[in-house]
């Protein structure tokens, strides 16, 4: 029997490690390229083999189904986990169909045994019978399945439809979820006070970001390999990410800035980019995290940054401080996390619509106190990554007749328009 290859292994320990733990992808993909020792065009093959296996997900199911004498369901997870590998070399990467289909069936036969190797084998052929545009055109010959042809559970493309229907942008379904499956270019921060961006630009290659001053967007390369980034005076952070601390950073205040918040900070990237602004400024940063292993990544974030910024861990709803201690206030709220669909693609399999049943009223909860800790004349930022309207537009309409409060301004972004994140923030002034 032949031993599994070793860039499909490492992509199988991915999506079992998404399956089993609850991983993100773009985080243990790392650790598990190490441990395999890949690196160059096997880490890039291992790479696009889990993430594109996981953002098409969805379609492949329904391909295998159609393959299938018994239901899908059935068939033991740790088989599945490589059918799916299977199918995606098949329809759509430009590995040949018999060594997509022998390297799958010993992956198959060397976690499952030599029957299931046979299983595996059989299905992989039919699916080998037709490329991707035929399969869907058997499964869906009306072409108005979205969910089936993005790879989308139904949920969350009514729910990402209903937003961008409320922007204005009825007819951009289909261009959203094609982005939402387009791997995303890597962006770097310079972080203010430790490395500016024309420094960081003399080190890489790469363009400078249209809209954040801070950003920097590589033409290639492990970031991980960026001198700078291994020396904590950048970091990994999409545009959307940069854009939420500057809006907070640039709006526009009367009175004293010295006491920003940063509610929920965890892992610490938006903390790191305000701290660097506040301290430009003479203002002190506390980033405050609810869960004492992310506040650790915060602190981790912040090292070195200028102006001693403080780490807290609290509830956010009930923590430490007096109310209108604070000048800024950040909260990045705890949300679904369908707007980063591109860089977690599992997130749009492991969220169910009942998640919102408890993320909507502790958003609420959380801008409340927000707002009960900045000073009148003060202002919060509310950011999800999300752009589903009950985590958004919803949450702040309650303020907009309020005599205490000013929503100022809202925004969102999106991955086929502005090439970021789906970022959604509101600005909120104190009266």
């Amino acid at each position: 029997m032949s031993r599994p290859d070793p860039s499909r292994l490492a992509a199988y320990e991915v999506l079992k490690a998404v399956r089993v733990d609850d991983a993100y992808a773009n985080l243990v993909l790392p650790r598990v390229l190490r441990e395999a020792g890949l690196s160059g065009r096997d880490a890039a093959f291992a790479t696009e083999l889990a993430a594109g296996t996981l953002r098409g997900r969805g379609t492949y199911d329904a391909v295998l189904d159609a393959c299938t004498d018994r239901p899908l369901a059935s068939t033991p997870a740790k088989v599945l986990d490589a059918l799916r590998l299977g199918a995606h070399q098949l329809l759509a990467m430009r590995v040949p169909a018999h060594a997509a289909i022998s390297t799958t069936v010993d992956l198959v036969r060397d976690r499952a045994g030599a029957g299931a190797g046979g299983f595996a084998n059989a299905v992989l052929r039919r699916v080998a019978e037709h490329d991707l545009a035929a399969w869907l055109d058997r499964l869906d010959p009306a072409g108005d399945d979205l969910p089936l042809r993005h790879s989308h559970p139904a949920w969350v493309v009514e729910r990402l439809g209903e937003a961008l229907a409320a922007d204005g942008a009825d007819g951009e379904l289909p261009a959203l979820l094609a982005a939402d499956n387009a791997p995303p270019a890597v962006t770097l921060v310079a972080r203010p006070g430790r490395l500016t961006r024309a420094d960081l630009l003399a080190q890489v290659e790469g363009t400078a970001t249209p809209r954040s001053p801070y950003g920097v967007v590589l033409a290639s390369g492990d970031p991980g390999a960026v001198l700078a980034v291994r020396d904590g005076l950048a970091g990994v952070q999409d545009e959307g990410s940069q854009l939420v601390a500057t809006a907070l950073a640039d709006a526009p205040l009367a009175g004293g800035d010295h006491r920003w918040l940063d509610l929920c900070a965890g892992p610490g990237g938006k903390a790191a980019l305000l701290a660097g602004l506040a301290a430009g400024r003479g203002a002190h940063l506390v980033a405050n995290e609810v869960a004492p292993h992310r506040a650790d990544l915060v602190r981790r974030s912040l090292a070195g940054m200028p102006g001693e910024p403080e780490v807290t861990v609290a509830d956010g709803r009930d923590g430490p401080w007096e109310a209108g201690s604070f000048d800024r206030v950040l909260l990045d709220a705890p949300c679904t996390g369908l707007g980063a669909l591109r860089r977690r693609p599992e997130s749009r399999w492991r969220r169910r619509p009942s998640d919102l049943d408890d993320l909507v009223p502790l958003q609420r909860q959380l801008l409340d106190s927000a707002l009960r800790l900045v000073r009148p004349g003060g202002v919060v930022l509310y950011a999800t990554c999300s752009p589903v309207l009950a985590e958004t537009r919803d949450v702040v309409a309650p303020y907009a007749d309020s005599p205490d409060v000013a929503v100022e301004s809202t925004d969102q972004l999106w991955p086929h328009r502005d090439g970021t994140d789906a970022m959604f923030t509101a600005l909120l002034r104190r009266a």
